[in-house]
């Protein structure tokens, strides 16, 4: 039951929320908290012999396959309009085997870049989607990224995390594909990567990061908790780590979308862009100020969500609908996708949505109306469900819009005999807010998180911020988490989207500068790492801003200008 109260004032909701989180970490399971270590900074190292001859260097490493190793001349990948460094492109697969239930050949294919002239450090890229493709191994974080992992001399690993793509989603009938996609494929290439790198450099990496967004700050979450003596660090954008739950809720939203479509054969059209551009508006109009500037960014998204309902504050259609207004049909269906989905007798499924100004953004209508049929249909019907289902039958759109909301609930929860982890156990990190491994060998977690992020839910990661900090009475010593107003899924939307999270992980990590904030730009008229349409025209087009650690709110320091960094403050 959600209860309604009068809105805080100004300022008030951080101040509560602050209050609330020291009194958890007060009475946490965890007061006796060790002093955890200072990790020593990475030394720089040179690669080792020649490209050229790694193949043939790497031919012991247990249970792999050296498929090639390449030079890759410096300036042949770029960030930001820079140059990358000359590097070693190994690419290669563990564990082939074919499988027993579905006949197909399976490995978990991968690619590691060695940098020529190293810094010491190990990053473990976690990719987004369903995997099933090496993309390139960069290590980018942010929108639109000036600089990487790979630009910034680490020796980067990405991988397809055991199958292929051409299966799409069916690969889940493989249970042994469905426990490598969840967290096994992880677990298995990081010896093999550090043992590849000790063999490129002498030696082995001082420091190891895990980052990775969307999919990939679900791998993160899963390599903190499945293996936390492994990595000294650990970065999650928009952390799908409830993913399972997240894909049940969006075919929950698809079907009250097609409730009010005008078009059936388009969710879209239940929900407009202009009646989506309409509640930004309406949202922008009452939170925008609860910060202290009028600048087209709710920062205080606590006292928005406190301030802000759909019934009250957008107008209801006296008439057609004309973009301008919704209908009092959508705003019945609309209102409990943002409440949280249910199931037919009111259990939730997932967790609340934020109101934000992003929801106006274009890049929102593919995770709610597209990937709810094309994409959430496939993984909850072959991956995450018990029993799979028919390959041969299956109609994604169809069966996600005729779906019975709490059956597919329970198919995320079971197991059998040959699937014998549910999807709520391979896919999700165990007890994530139990962290005493992370924290007492001095490893750090930092997380980014979109407000508008339509797939994966930015208050799944406050609950999660909150959990952690109820647990443990140091928690800000070790895990922060970084909300970004405006923002869509991993980047996009009407934000400050581009910012060095790694970096400033690393100095967290190896020098002990806790991040007080992240600097954060837009990416408006020549951006060098990539304009972003979503910037608002009247904004200047490197407009920045601090990016505050939960749950501190970039405040206007009632003087500056509205463009800069420098006139905001991160306070309650």
């Amino acid at each position: 039951m959600h209860t309604r109260f009068q809105p805080p004032r100004a300022g008030q909701a951080g101040l509560v929320l602050l209050a609330a989180l020291a009194t958890l970490a007060g009475c946490g399971a965890d007061d006796d908290a060790v002093q955890p270590a200072q990790l020593s900074p990475a030394r720089p190292a040179a690669f080792s012999g020649t490209c050229d001859t790694m193949q043939a260097r790497l031919a012991g490493l247990a249970d792999t396959t050296i498929t090639a190793a390449q030079d890759i001349a410096a300036g042949t990948l770029t960030v930001g309009g820079q140059p990358v460094p000359a590097h070693c492109r190994v690419t290669g697969r563990m564990l082939e085997r074919t499988s027993a239930v579905d006949g197909n050949s399976y490995a978990i294919g991968f690619e590691m870049r060695l940098p020529l002239a190293w810094n010491g450090r190990f990053f473990h890229q976690g990719n987004g989607g369903i995997d099933g493709s090496v993309v390139p191994a960069t290590g980018s974080s942010g929108g639109g990224p000036l600089t990487h992992a790979l630009h910034q001399g680490f020796a980067v690993l990405s991988s397809d995390a055991g199958h292929a793509g051409a299966l799409g989603p069916t690969f889940g009938i493989d249970p042994q594909a469905r426990l490598d996609y969840g967290y096994q494929a992880a677990i298995k290439l990081t010896p093999m990567a550090k043992s590849l790198i000790g063999t490129a450099y002498g030696r082995g990496p001082d420091r190891s990061y895990f980052g990775g967004c969307s999919n990939g700050g679900r791998h993160v979450f899963n390599a903190f908790t499945r293996m936390p003596e492994q990595y000294d660090g650990y970065l999650a954008g928009a952390p799908g780590f409830n993913l399972p739950k997240a894909a049940v809720a969006n075919i929950f939203g698809a079907q009250r979308y097609a409730s009010v479509a005008t078009n059936p054969a388009d969710l879209s059209t239940g929900f407009t862009a202009a009646e989506r551009a309409t509640v930004a508006a309406a949202v922008l109009a009452r939170c925008d100020a609860l910060d202290g500037a009028t600048d087209g960014l709710v920062q205080d998204v606590q006292a928005c969500q406190a301030a802000f309902t759909l019934a009250a504050d957008v107008p209801t259609c006296s008439g057609d609908r004309d973009g301008s207004c919704l209908s009092a049909a959508q705003k019945t269906a609309i209102a409990p996708i943002f409440s949280g989905a249910v199931t037919g007798s009111g259990a939730p499924v997932y967790t609340r949505f934020p109101f934000d100004a992003g929801i106006g953004a274009g890049g929102i209508a593919f995770w709610e109306f597209t990937a709810p049929v094309a994409l959430d249909s496939g993984a909850v019907g072959f991956i995450f469900g018990v029993p799979p289902q028919d390959p041969a039958t299956f109609n994604g759109p169809a069966w996600s819009l005729a779906a019975d909301i709490g059956q597919l609930v329970t198919s995320i929860n079971a197991s059998s005999a040959t699937y014998t982890e549910s999807a709520m156990q391979f896919m999700t990190p165990p007890n994530p807010t139990k962290l005493a491994a992370v924290r007492d060998r001095g490893a750090k977690i930092l997380v980014y998180h979109g407000v508008s992020d339509a797939i994966f839910s930015a208050k799944d990661s406050m609950a999660w911020m909150r959990g952690v900090a109820a647990e443990h009475a140091d928690a800000a010593a070790f895990a922060r988490l970084f909300l970004v107003p405006g923002m869509g899924h991993c980047s996009g939307g009407p934000a400050t989207d581009q910012f060095d999270a790694l970096g400033a992980l690393v100095a967290w990590v190896e020098h002990g500068q806790a991040p007080t904030q992240l600097l954060a730009s837009a990416r408006g008229a020549g951006n060098p790492g990539g304009v972003n349409a979503e910037v608002p025209a009247g904004w200047a087009a490197n407009r920045s801003r601090p990016l505050c650690p939960y749950p501190q709110v970039a405040r206007y320091s009632g003087s500056g200008s509205l463009d800069a960094a420098s006139s905001f403050a991160c306070r309650p």
